[in-house]
């Protein structure tokens, strides 16, 4: 089959397109025809190594995992002997490494059913980005009907699913994003929209109770100073920052930590984990018309490097997909 394969780190010159092996599902697994993948800033924080620190968990010389990509969405080709959720021919969508490829292999437990109404391009678009949102907002948060939440980084993968499902429970919500994109985060629910090259939350007086940080580039006293005195920070790494960084966006994330039992704002740092159930809740958001993946630009699979070089250069907004 072909794939995106990755043998060293660096920028996207160092992706291939490659033909391997086909893999095959072990006992709990489902191998997926992919159709679909797409490019979530993951995928070039592991291209490039960055930052350095992730590396003991990626690979120190070179990265364990050579396929790049993680979201999907496909029809079932195979399934190993303990799966008993899904048949061949069935369409799914979810999360494994080494989505950029012609055919996966998943674990059952973090695939679901397709999205009804939804093509195999927005269903993709949907898993990690959604997930995250998902985690951040109804698992840490918690968020209530009437609660003032702001997403920061609202026009990218994370934050348009954030802006839909804060809204879909209820929240008032404001979105922070560039000029280009004010339209686009309206057109999905926002209350209210700041464009940050004329406006400074952190300055403008408004207080919030949830402010759901995505982007990592503002300081933990800045993001405390758009709190209610009982609002919570939601800290999610950040997407596109410098490269060849030791901590990178990690360094906020840690220094929250540290903070978090000093302080009577709560701090939360988000680490979401791919779940079935989780992929299911965002089915049913998708399905009943409260989310919609937005999609930016499409590459097919041998274009691969250039769409992460357009997600990582050019602030792509909402999300960059991968047909197989």
């Amino acid at each position: 089959m072909k794939a995106i394969v990755q043998d060293r780190y660096g920028s996207s010159d160092v992706l291939e397109l490659r033909e391997v092996d086909k893999p095959v599902p072990a006992g709990h697994e489902v191998l997926v025809r992919v159709h679909a993948a797409t490019v979530n800033a993951r995928d070039w924080h592991v291209m490039r190594g960055d930052p350095y620190l992730a590396r003991l968990s990626l690979g120190l010389g070179r990265p364990k995992a050579k396929i790049r990509g993680t979201d999907f969405a496909g029809r079932v080709e195979a399934v190993g002997k303990d799966v008993k959720r899904f048949h061949p021919g069935d369409e799914v969508y979810g999360e494994a490494d080494g989505a950029f490829a012609e055919y996966v292999c998943a674990s059952q437990d973090v695939v679901d059913t397709k999205p009804a109404g939804l093509t195999f391009e927005q269903a993709a678009a949907v898993p990690l980005a959604g997930n995250t949102a998902l985690m951040g907002l109804r698992d840490q948060v918690r968020v209530q009907p009437g609660q003032q939440v702001l997403v920061n980084g609202a026009s990218g993968g994370v934050g348009t699913f954030a802006v839909q499902i804060a809204k879909a429970f209820g929240a008032e919500v404001t979105g922070v994003c560039s000029t280009r994109n004010v339209e686009l985060v309206k057109s999905l629910g926002a209350d209210y929209v700041i464009d940050y090259t004329s406006e400074d939350f952190t300055r403008n007086g408004r207080r919030y109770d949830v402010v759901f940080d995505l982007v990592g580039n503002r300081s933990l006293s800045e993001l405390r100073g758009a709190l209610t005195p009982a609002g919570t920070l939601v800290l999610s790494g950040g997407g596109v920052s410098d490269g060849g960084s030791f901590l990178g966006p990690i360094g906020l994330i840690f220094k929250g930590q540290a903070l978090s039992r000093f302080v009577r704002h709560r701090l939360l740092v988000l680490t979401a984990k791919p779940r079935s159930e989780n992929l299911a809740a965002l089915r049913e958001l998708a399905q009943s018309g409260k989310v919609r993946p937005v999609i930016d630009r499409t590459y097919p699979l041998s274009e691969a490097p250039e769409a992460i070089r357009y997600l990582e250069m050019e602030h792509a907004r909402a999300k960059v997909v991968i047909t197989v």
